[in-house]
């Protein structure tokens, strides 16, 4: 048996822009990124941990 196995992930990235120091949006001159998404969340633990993944997704 092989123990070579490849994780496929299907989902989508969600994508947080959030303004320093409770700044509204247009106030911000920079922003702290965040992103995650249950299935990319998956993927990148997965890779961290040395298992093979692919991240399938879709744009509109």
């Amino acid at each position: 048996m092989s123990t070579n196995n490849k994780v496929i992930t299907f989902g989508e990235i969600m994508l947080r822009l959030t303004p320093p120091g409770f700044r509204r949006f247009s106030q911000a001159d920079s922003f702290e990124v965040i992103y995650g998404g249950g299935e990319s969340n998956v993927a990148v633990s997965l890779a961290n941990y040395g298992v093979d993944v692919d991240f399938v997704t879709r744009l509109p």
